[in-house]
């Protein structure tokens, strides 16, 4: 599994930095606290919440076909099971 590095970036934005072997990518995020709320687990800090949307995002596809810039909710338009899943790991 890829590296995954979570910061806040401010404002509900976090910057995301996958590593694997030699190749890095950069990914801006956007969550908010109603998504956080209901897609996150109780308590869970929510660069943690990013790091599991990662890991669901990386075991579907490679790190370089991940989007630079997204908001947390366009998961679900690409993996219909997201929030099922991401609410049950």
């Amino acid at each position: 599994m890829p590296e995954i590095e979570v910061r806040p970036a401010g404002g509900g934005a976090f910057r995301v930095r996958v590593s694997e072997g030699s190749g890095e990518t950069t990914h801006d995020v956007t969550v908010s606290p109603e998504d956080l709320a209901q897609l996150g687990r109780p308590q869970e800090r929510p660069e943690e919440f990013v790091r599991r949307c990662f890991e669901f995002l990386l075991t579907r596809e490679p790190k370089e076909s991940i989007m630079a810039s997204f908001d947390i909710r366009l998961i679900a338009r690409y993996f219909p099971e997201f929030e099922q899943e991401i609410r049950g790991t």
